[in-house]
């Protein structure tokens, strides 16, 4: 009985290591609060196995935290608070606690201009770039060892326009890149259709700067708004919002040399809303988001990594309304879209030898979701 008895605890035991010793997936989920202040954070707990999430915490009393963004190593989450509003919009820290997928905010700073649409975040997690977009401007912050952020040691403004008359009246900044090498930074500004570049200069006290160093335009009437560079570090990819086209580039010392566009909608549209743009873990496949008006899809394209050519495999609905963001989950097995308007965030899995996707029957209701963020803890 005793022998009995000690060989269960041990079954026990050993099932409760290995149920210890899993990675965990968390997922972080922004969201439009209609201006007001509401619920805006949600964190997901997200099995990587079935693709089924399960509430853990959310963050209350903000406004519009409409763009997410994670430190290199998972520890801090960043977010823009109070976009699309008249005043300045500001960008929150938070200090993530992985065993409990909870929250807690370290500080918040000011960004400088109104509606910060996107957060980039260099390769040491020690510099943040926020583009602002009705105040066409970049804010440049420290971030501190406990992941606080400093004001903003600089600010770039900028000026310019194009031809779609209403979206394109004034320059439009909508998201930044570091290069692989985090060499440059590359800024895109869907107002005056061209994409700024920026050198990275590290002083002798190892503190990061940036100095203009040119700027590639792309056609008019593009409105280039998210950007994506391949893992190989010889190729990137912009979404074109008012086009709704993806451009293929290659990285050439510095610089980013048009490749070829192609279509991100499965139709001719009068009016193009494309949004955002990755590609998979693998770098064989890359995917786009289209919001509407008539077609709300993911376009799915095979990548050449020996030229950087995007191939069509297909479109998939995303059955919702305006998916602004997606993300891959750090696995490659599942894709998950935010569909805005319709308040869903629908789960696919992901096929990791065709690229294609299937539906799967959950999915997340969060009021406005907008932005979402991934990221596996060893909890070994």
């Amino acid at each position: 009985m005793i022998k009995r008895s000690l060989i269960v605890c041990l079954i026990f035991l050993c099932n409760f290591q290995v149920i210890q010793g899993q990675d965990r997936t968390l997922l972080f989920v922004g969201s439009f609060t209609n201006k007001k202040p509401d619920t805006g954070i949600h964190v997901f707990d997200f099995n990587t196995k079935s693709g089924e999430a399960k509430l853990l915490s959310a963050v209350d009393s903000v406004i519009n935290s409409s763009f997410l963004k994670l430190s290199p190593n998972g520890q801090y989450l960043y977010s823009v608070i109070e976009s699309q509003l008249q005043t300045h919009g500001k960008i929150a820290a938070f200090k993530i606690d992985s065993d409990a997928g909870d929250l807690k905010l370290i500080n918040m700073q000011d960004c400088g201009g109104r509606n910060p649409a996107h957060i980039e975040i260099d390769k040491s997690g020690k510099y943040l770039a926020v583009s602002n977009y009705t105040d066409p401007s970049l804010s440049f912050f420290e971030v501190n060892e406990t992941g606080e952020i400093k004001k903003f040691d600089e600010f770039f403004t900028f000026t310019g326009s194009s031809i779609i008359k209403g979206n394109q009246d004034t320059a439009h900044i909508h998201s930044s890149n570091f290069s692989p090498e985090n060499d440059y930074l590359f800024l895109q500004d869907l107002g005056s259709d061209c994409i700024h570049n920026f050198k990275v200069i590290e002083n002798a006290n190892q503190k990061m700067s940036l100095r203009k160093a040119g700027a590639i335009k792309v056609k008019p009437g593009s409105g280039p708004r998210h950007f994506v560079f391949h893992q190989n570090g010889k190729y990137g990819y912009g979404i074109n919002e008012l086009s709704g086209k993806v451009s293929a580039y290659a990285l050439v010392n510095g610089n980013l040399k048009f490749l070829a566009d192609y279509n991100a909608y499965s139709k001719k549209q009068e009016i193009y809303r494309s949004a955002d743009i990755h590609i998979s873990p693998d770098g064989k496949f890359l995917y786009a988001s289209n919001r509407g008006p008539s077609e709300d899809s993911i376009v799915i394209f095979s990548i050449n990594k020996n030229n950087g050519a995007l191939k069509l495999i297909g479109h998939e609905p995303t059955y919702g309304e305006h998916p602004r963001n997606f993300a891959i989950d750090p696995s490659g097995k599942f894709l998950l879209v935010a569909n805005q308007f319709s308040n869903n965030i629908v789960i696919f899995r992901r096929d990791v030898e065709t690229g294609k996707l299937q539906k799967l029957p959950q999915e997340l209701t969060v009021d406005g979701a907008s932005s979402l963020q991934m990221f596996s803890y060893d909890n070994h």
